[in-house]
């Protein structure tokens, strides 16, 4: 299978998640490392990629920020829209977009904050490295980028999931890895781990 296939099959499998309502990952639920990462720093502008249906987006709007939030599912991006709308107490602002985490051409403001909470383990290599020059580009200097990702593992014969140091690699010279909290995913076991890295 080559990979704009492997690509293509994902977006139906993920469309069909969120059509079926089977998203374990969506548990409506704010990561307690982005509810202290958010108090740590002063609103500004902040881009969640791969954002589900919104819910990080929206708590940092909520917090005083202005939120982008960008998938590749438009059922994802439509509850997100839908959430937002509903929402109280938004101090900042929230915008959602269909877009491909690769192809961030459309985005120019500069952000200081970068949420991805499983994105980046689910692209090949070339993906990651063109979300890793999108981010080079939106950031300026003292941005934090934070990541969550699968640790390597085999999933359906492939080899699913980013290293501590492939993280490094792919985001060298651009960010540096300030921290590495290694863990295990909740919703299906899964050695993970959560990354702040910070722009150079």
């Amino acid at each position: 299978m080559t990979d704009l296939e492997k690509q293509r099959t994902s977006r139906w499998h993920f469309w069909w998640r969120y059509l079926w309502g089977q998203t374990p990952w969506d548990t409506g639920i704010v990561p307690p490392e982005i509810v202290r990462l958010a108090d740590s720093m002063p609103p500004g502008r902040a881009l969640d990629v791969g954002c589900g249906t919104g819910t990080t987006s929206i708590f940092l709007a909520q917090r005083g920020w202005h939120s982008v939030g960008v998938d590749f599912v438009q059922g994802a991006i439509q509850k997100a829209r839908r959430k937002a709308a509903r929402a109280a107490d938004l101090k900042g602002s929230v915008e959602f977009f269909v877009a491909d985490a690769t192809r961030l051409a459309f985005l120019q403001e500069p952000f200081e904050l970068v949420i991805d909470i499983g994105t980046l383990h689910a692209l090949n290599e070339d993906g990651q490295h063109a979300l890793a020059q999108h981010l080079t580009r939106l950031t300026r200097p003292g941005a934090v980028y934070a990541l969550y990702a699968f640790l390597p593992q085999l999933d359906n014969g492939r080899i699913f999931g980013i290293s501590p140091e492939d993280v490094a690699a792919r985001f060298k010279p651009a960010f540096q890895v300030e921290s590495t909290t290694l863990g295990t995913d909740r919703a299906n076991g899964a050695d993970s781990a959560w990354y702040m890295l910070r722009r150079v």
